[in-house]
């Protein structure tokens, strides 16, 4: 399989689900300003939608949209636990999370990230500051999102909170104290050593 990436999007979070589930990537870095791979493809010939992560299966099949990709990693190695069983109450608690993630805390950065002017912008941090509020009350006396174990949704979340820190919104104590247990991780360390985000 070969993931579609830009260092540091949101395409990190099925390359850490990867990583987790020990499933070998193919990576294609993607410029997301002229839109070109790093072999020289037009990344609009391989997703339509233009943004990142794409993943092209064995078979030339594409997924996009990340929430979808990283269920179809975890999917594939369900020893791994990064996905909850099928048909468990804990399995649609998992989609709850990735959607929740997707729709309020993902899309609400991005006037943090553009030429958007500083009331736009300062309304954006109040939204993620009061996502964050939320899901930090959630993390209240567990390591992870469904508890103790890590899951595809924590990798996203991981991932929500590298951009925190890029745009300097502090995090509270249990985001802060997730966060840096995520980056402990050997597997979620090798992923961003292989984007090029640690050393």
């Amino acid at each position: 399989m070969k993931l579609y990436y830009s260092p540091g999007a949101c395409s990190l979070s099925p390359h850490i689900v990867a990583s987790e589930a020990g499933i070998p990537l193919e990576l294609e870095k993607v410029d997301l300003k002229t839109h070109k791979t790093e072999s020289g493809e037009d990344f609009y010939q391989i997703n339509p939608k233009g943004y990142v992560p794409a993943l092209k299966l064995d078979d030339g099949r594409m997924l996009t949209e990340g929430p979808a990709i990283v269920q179809y990693l975890a999917d594939q190695k369900p020893a791994s636990h990064l996905a909850p069983a099928e048909g468990s109450f804990e399995r649609y608690k998992h989609y709850e999370w990735l959607t929740f993630i997707n729709s309020e805390i993902h899309k609400s950065f991005a006037p943090l990230f553009g030429n958007a002017g500083d009331d736009v912008k300062n309304e954006a941090r109040f939204k993620v500051m009061k996502r964050f509020e939320y899901v930090n009350g959630e993390l209240d006396g567990k390591p992870f999102l469904l508890g103790d174990t890590f899951t595809a949704a924590d990798a996203y979340l991981f991932v929500m909170l590298t951009w925190a820190h890029h745009v300097k919104i502090a995090l509270p104590h249990n985001l802060s104290d997730f966060f840096n247990r995520v980056a402990q991780r050997p597997k979620v360390h090798a992923a961003m050593k292989e984007e090029g985000l640690v050393k």
